[in-house]
């Protein structure tokens, strides 16, 4: 009995106290979009989030997105409405009335974010 006990107890170490932090990430985005657009139009921009993981433990808690500072797009997930894979994208339009920084970020339920992605947009006269 002491023998089975050992083993279960080394076996659970391995697969989560070893394996857990080798495969663990924290969630990062990429951004796609234009680089110039005239004034008054409106674009799309495309985040793309990535994570090693989407089981009811660890996923991606939520991806904002946010132009010259001000949240435009939200998406908040849950452990029973997680997102649709490890690699999803969102896509967010944005009326071009300036020159924009838009900024799209997500994060892990246990790890967290690798921080911000960025995308300069410029109005084109």
């Amino acid at each position: 009995m002491r023998r089975e006990r050992l083993f279960g107890f080394i076996l659970l170490f391995f697969l989560f106290g070893t394996g857990g932090v080798a495969l663990a990430d924290k969630a990062a985005t990429s951004i796609e979009g234009p680089t110039n657009a005239p004034r008054g139009s409106e674009v799309t921009i495309r985040i793309t989030v990535t994570h090693s993981a989407n089981t009811a433990l660890h996923h991606v808690e939520w991806l904002k997105v946010s132009a010259n500072g001000k949240e435009v797009a939200r998406w908040d997930f849950t452990a029973s409405q997680r997102p649709e894979a490890t690699v999803f994208t969102r896509e967010v339009k944005v009326k071009i009335a300036e020159d924009l920084e838009v900024k799209a970020e997500a994060s892990c339920n246990v790890h967290g974010s690798k921080g911000p992605s960025t995308l300069k947009i410029s109005v084109k006269e």
